[in-house]
Formats: C-alpha cells, structure tokens, sequence
C-alpha cells in the first residue's frame, strides 16, 4: 500500500491536500449517515427506558423536550457542601451549608451535582452504568462541565472514585474514571487514574437500619479504611487540591472515606463532582 502511495504524483497530492478533499469526504459521509440513521432523543433509547434490555443502536444528541424539562438540573443552589438543593429551591448563597452539614460537616469542601438523582434522570445514568452505555458520555459530560466550572477552574488534579479489581472485572469500566479523564483533559486539569485505590472490597450500599443516623452510619462503616493513596499517588498529590469524580452522590460515605484517604496522605483540599445528588428530601435551612 506504501509502494502505491509514494507512486502517487506530487501534483494530485498536492491539488488534494489544496482542495482539502478527504475532510469533504468525512463530512459527506457523516451528513449521508445523518439520513440513512437519523438520531433519536435519549429518552427513546430503550436502554434508557429500562437500562437491562438488549441494546439497540441508537445516534443521540439529548434527551426530546419533555424529558429535558422533566430533569431538575442543579449548580450551586444547594448545601455547598453536599449539593441537596435546599426547601422551596432557595437560594441561599454560594457558600450556605445545610444544618446536616452544619452540625456533622464532611471532609470534602464543596460538592457540585449535575441534576438530582430521580426518575427523570435514572435511566439515562443507569445505561451509561451498568449497560455499557459509552455513546451516553457526550452528554453526562456536557451536564458536569456546566455544574462543576467553577471547581474544576481551582482544583489542580482530577480524581475518579476507584473501583476494586474485582468490580472492575465484572464492570469492565470504571463509569466515573470514564467521566473523569475527559472532562480534565478539557479543562486542562492534571489526571491520575490510579493515584487513589480501592484497597479492599465493599459491599452494596444498603442499611436496614430505621433512622437516617442509623443508615448513615452503617454506610460509613462499610467502606472505613476501603481506600488508600498508591505510592506514586501520595508524591502525584502531596500538597494539591484534587477534585474527586463519581455517578451519584447518595449518603456521602464513599466520597468521605476518600476524601479522608486524600487528606490523610498529604493532600491539601478536596472537592467533589457528580453527575447527580440523590436526595429523598430537601436541605432544612
């Protein structure tokens, strides 16, 4: 194929190269695709609908008007510190914390939520999660860079939750070191995949316990002492604010006991992102 390459003469390479023809090319290709598939909102998508059916090929841009409109897209109107959105939907300032925060704060210092976690936005975070959903990215990471500009403007490296081996294996990716390693290459933000590790396996975040207290500390229970810095994370890190990257934010224990690895090994603040806050009930002022 070289060989017939370099026969080539100069002057066509030349007057393709001028004209720039294979650009036009890819282009007419894609506009052609447009038609033969025309792309479908999201929410179409039955691995959306119901995240374990069988996959079908779907070329999406978003989500159709109504379910845009049905998702509550969050920024810093809540808790600064735990991103839940506080009664009525006030606004109380970009550095307000919410009386849980208040009263038992987290070791992270701020917390940014693309949307909150419901039926609107389930689906979609489920097929990229757990139904190999890759083509989804696009979009999540259009809904983090707009909710977490302003950390990912002051933090100097980017972080994502780790899975442990095992999960990974049974996972094949890890969704928010998917989310994470674009988003700081696009923000031109230092990356490290392996800095932080899952040092022991946890299991599901589930409690039996009947007060918020009891479920909150069950939680915190399964994944103490779950993570630590690698070697080369705590020379990667020492000294650096890091902006940790994970799908849900629901009681906080996981992105605490990170954040207290983090610390713990040399690192001078942390600040957390994620694609949605699951709250059962608003922020009490």
């Amino acid at each position: 194929m070289r060989d017939h390459l370099k026969r080539i003469p100069k002057s066509v390479k030349r007057f393709v190269s001028e004209q720039a023809l294979l650009p036009r090319l890819r282009s007419a290709c894609d506009q052609m695709i447009e038609v033969l598939y025309p792309r479908q909102a999201l929410d179409t998508d039955p691995d959306v609908i119901n995240f374990a059916a069988p996959p079908r090929t779907v070329q999406a841009t978003g989500l159709s008007a109504g379910a845009w409109s049905s998702i509550r897209f969050l920024s810093d109107e809540g808790c600064a510190m735990c991103a839940r959105p506080f009664e009525g939907g006030l606004y109380m300032g970009p550095d307000a914390l919410c009386t849980f925060c208040s009263q038992t704060p987290f070791p992270f210092k701020h917390t940014r939520a693309a949307c909150l976690y419901d039926e609107a936005s389930r689906g979609l975070i489920l097929a990229f999660k757990h139904a190999d959903r890759l083509d989804l990215r696009p979009v999540l990471l259009g809904w983090l860079s707009r909710a977490g500009n302003d950390l990912l403007s002051q933090a100097d490296i980017v972080v994502p939750v780790p899975l442990h081996p095992s999960r990974l294996f049974e996972r094949r990716f890890n969704q928010a070191a998917e989310l994470a390693r674009p988003l700081a290459r696009q923000h031109k933000r230092d990356y490290s995949a392996d800095a932080l590790r899952r040092i022991r396996p946890t299991h599901k975040q589930l409690s039996q316990a009947r007060t918020a207290k009891g479920r909150m500390a069950d939680r915190m229970a399964n994944v103490k002492d779950a993570f630590a810095l690698s070697e080369a994370g705590e020379r990667r890190l020492k000294g650096r604010h890091v902006l940790l990257i994970d799908d849900v934010f629901t009681s906080g224990a996981t992105l605490s006991a990170c954040a207290e690895a983090l610390l713990k090994g040399g690192v001078r603040r942390v600040d957390c992102l994620v694609l949605a806050r699951a709250a059962t009930q608003t922020a009490p002022l």
